[in-house]
């Protein structure tokens, strides 16, 4: 199994003719993920390759079934593109659109689950089951049908992270880049319940950074919650303390955020931290014995 996407989802993209959707609906179509067709408003009837191309999500629902649409459009319309594929119970909404205010953002938070679906991201990489299907802009040829869950805040690092696994033949089941903006619509508890519940994945690796408290309390969690084996990273152990550092989810506040707190408190749950990508396989196995 896998958690969120597998071989049966079908995916609508929404703004699939600009430069971004487009590109990586190909790119999806050739790792195997069951792309259904694409939104751009006033292009109905148009085609992008051989997938169909609507005026909306609702035209593109009376001919076609879907249950995740994945978001390429600018930040300016990424509300609107989110509110119109909740109001269509698009069951996954992925958003991959970086730069959208936190003021809307708070709204759309609320919006989704008020219509009982769920959004990842926005400015994340989207989501990738090994094998079975991706949905996002994850490079598919570093990635292993396998057994670990993988959920990170950094898009890039989880490239570093799953390359070590699949080079060390340790397989993921899901990974899952939640975005790094301070609002996203899915957080690491979430998935964690996720992963927990699912039979094939034996291990959950998870990536953070600096700024917020969700990394702290993902590990309160996962100490009461959490059977499965847990390791963990921290990036941003060397930034300046009086430096404002990288996007919106990277403030630090009052002491809490920084890596030293997210660290300590992962230990103190009986997480490892590892120091760099490459130690993780390790500790995977010395935390669990999965390989």
């Amino acid at each position: 199994m896998s958690i969120l996407i597998n071989e049966n989802t079908k995916v609508l993209v929404q703004g699939i003719t600009g430069r971004d959707g487009s590109f990586h609906a190909a790119s999806m179509l050739d790792y195997g993920t069951k792309v259904v067709g694409g939104v751009t408003p006033g292009k109905g009837g148009q085609k992008v390759g051989d997938l169909p191309v609507f005026n909306s999500v609702k035209d593109a629902l009376s001919e076609k079934e879907m249950n995740c649409s994945i978001i390429y459009v600018p930040a300016r319309f990424a509300s609107a593109a989110i509110k119109e594929a909740a109001d269509n119970k698009i069951p996954l909404i992925v958003c991959i659109t970086e730069g959208v205010p936190i003021n809307e953002m708070l709204y759309n938070y609320y919006y989704v689950k008020d219509k009982g679906v769920r959004l990842i991201g926005p400015n994340c990489p989207g989501l990738i089951s090994p094998g079975k299907s991706k949905a996002g802009i994850m490079p598919a040829k570093i990635h292993l049908p396998g057994n670990i869950g993988v959920i990170s805040r950094s898009g890039t690092l989880t490239y570093e992270f799953v390359y070590n696994l699949t080079i060390n033949k340790m397989g993921q089941s899901t990974c899952v880049g939640i975005g790094g903006d301070a609002v996203v619509g899915t957080g690491y508890i979430e998935l964690l319940e996720m992963f927990e519940k699912d039979p094939d994945t034996n291990a959950i690796v998870l990536i953070g950074e600096i700024g917020g408290e969700e990394e702290e309390k993902a590990a309160e969690y996962i100490k009461a919650n959490v059977k499965k084996p847990v390791v963990s990273f921290i990036s941003g152990r060397s930034a300046p303390a009086d430096k404002k550092m990288g996007h919106a989810g990277a403030i630090i506040s009052q002491g809490r955020g920084t890596a030293s707190a997210k660290i300590e408190a992962l230990n103190k749950a009986g997480i490892p931290v590892a120091d760099c990508p490459s130690q993780i396989p390790k500790l995977i196995t010395e935390k669990s014995g999965v390989s």
